[in-house]
């Protein structure tokens, strides 16, 4: 699966969740997202646009790998594995084990909405501010999805130049 995503700065949520709740957006719930970011002792993540996370919410822990973002659809799309596990904290101690080593935390505080295939993030980010997320899960059809995410934004007041960088590139970027 490609995750493609327009990531714009905002200086305000509210008009874009009015804009949702007047298009009868599904509102998915909120929650804190705590995301541990590790680097591989055999290659360097941020040299190979790589990407291995221990998201923790209210439910199970989620490991996500992200690969090589993908330039050439104008917005920010990368192949994305996601899976459950029981136990956060045991993963952790595996990926320990095996050299793996944390790089940074991001802690977010997350609206999510459906509207279509579309999902949307409304995301106060510790240290950098408030960012809004359209994001369309594709099997191939990165061009498709990035018109219809073109579309949605203009519709609902979304401007600003797209951040192709993940919110641990710009966490890094101010240290």
């Amino acid at each position: 699966m490609f995750e493609i995503e327009l990531k714009v700065k905002v200086d305000s949520l509210d008009p874009v969740r009015q804009h949702l709740i007047s298009r009868h957006a599904e509102f998915l719930g909120k929650q804190h997202e705590h995301d541990i970011y590790y680097n591989a002792p055999h290659r360097d993540f941020g040299s190979t646009d790589e990407a291995l996370r221990v998201r923790y919410t209210e439910g199970p822990a989620l490991i996500t790998y992200k690969g090589k973002k993908i330039q050439d659809c104008g917005l920010k799309a990368r192949e994305e594995l996601n899976t459950a596990v029981e136990s956060g904290k045991v993963f952790e101690r595996i990926l320990d084990r095996l050299g793996f080593k944390k790089t940074a935390e991001v802690n977010k505080w997350r609206e999510n909405y459906l509207l279509g295939d579309a999902s949307f993030a409304l995301d106060h980010v510790d240290c950098l501010g408030t960012f809004v997320e359209i994001e369309i899960m594709t099997e191939n059809n990165t061009d498709d999805a990035t018109g219809k995410i073109l579309i949605l934004a203009k519709e609902m007041g979304i401007s600003g130049e797209p951040i192709l960088a993940s919110y641990l590139e710009l966490l890094l970027a101010t240290r």
